[in-house]
């Protein structure tokens, strides 16, 4: 009688494992072995910056410097043998009744057409204003203008960005935005498009985020105006420089982040900008 007791218990004891290894099978797989895969998951997805947080890391990127990231110059024909690729070439920092002033303006420093005309471009646009203000003997009006730039190397590509502030009296404060992208290989300029390839981006996707950006920023605009604001930039979105083709500045920053800046006051006076930012 012993043995088909025994043999009742194991077969017992052997059901109820059955029935407790079904439940955990079934609760292990529903909640995917213990492990919560979903918030994994959501911690891998990188968090798109703000528009205020990409203008914050653009506004501190201006620190009159070159970085080379480890590229070698030494086979690039330099107009000056004893400077970097790209220098200072005027720091001036001056404070009167007149004008307040801090300006480093850069020079590329390459031997080469397109340099040149990079340079030229440079003294059009912000050396003859400030030698304009620092020629200036009006005590009625005081003008407030900065220059600062920065520049960097990234794939045989450099970028130097030159950032301009200017303050004429009552007049609303300017910021101008010039960007100059030069391929030290071919001694070409680069395109926006090229820089779009080399970051192996979808030129569609670029053209989207580019209208999207300009599109949230004309909204917080509209609101504001509708409160009763009056200094409000109004976009006109159906314009063809909210293109990759038609964008004017760009850049590629320390760590080959792509930059498109919308800099409005290139062509009027405000500080107005959109910046369009690809990790």
């Amino acid at each position: 009688m012993k043995n088909p007791k025994i043999l009742y218990i194991l077969i017992s004891i052997c059901c109820v494992c059955a029935i407790i290894a079904g439940v955990y099978a079934q609760f292990i797989d529903e909640n995917h072995g213990g492990l919560n895969i979903e918030d994994d998951r959501n911690q891998n997805i990188v968090e798109e910056l703000s528009q205020e947080e990409v203008k914050t890391n653009f506004n501190n990127l201006f620190t009159n410097t070159l970085s080379l990231g480890g590229y070698d110059t030494t086979g690039i024909h330099k107009v000056d043998s004893t400077r970097e690729i790209v220098y200072s070439a005027y720091d001036i920092d001056e404070d009167t009744d007149n004008y307040e002033i801090n300006i480093h303006i850069p020079v590329i420093n390459i031997s080469s057409e397109l340099s040149n005309t990079f340079n030229q471009n440079t003294q059009e646009i912000f050396v003859n204003k400030a030698n304009e203000v620092l020629q200036s003997q009006n005590n009625t009006i005081k003008t407030i203008y900065s220059i600062d730039y920065t520049a960097y190397v990234n794939n045989d590509i450099l970028s130097v960005v030159i950032r301009s502030t200017l303050k004429e009296g009552n007049s609303a404060q300017r910021i101008i935005i010039q960007t100059y992208n030069y391929n030290l290989n071919t001694h070409e300029q680069a395109s926006l498009l090229d820089l779009i390839t080399l970051k192996k981006l979808n030129e569609d996707e670029v053209n989207e985020k580019i209208i999207q950006v300009a599109t949230d920023a004309s909204k917080e605009d509209e609101a504001l105006q509708n409160m009763g604001y009056t200094q409000v930039y109004i976009r006109d979105l159906s314009s063809d420089i909210y293109t990759v083709e038609n964008a004017g500045a760009y850049f590629l920053g320390p760590n080959g982040e792509l930059y498109i800046v919308y800099a409005y006051g290139n062509g009027e006076f405000t500080s107005k900008m959109d910046i369009v930012y690809f990790e």
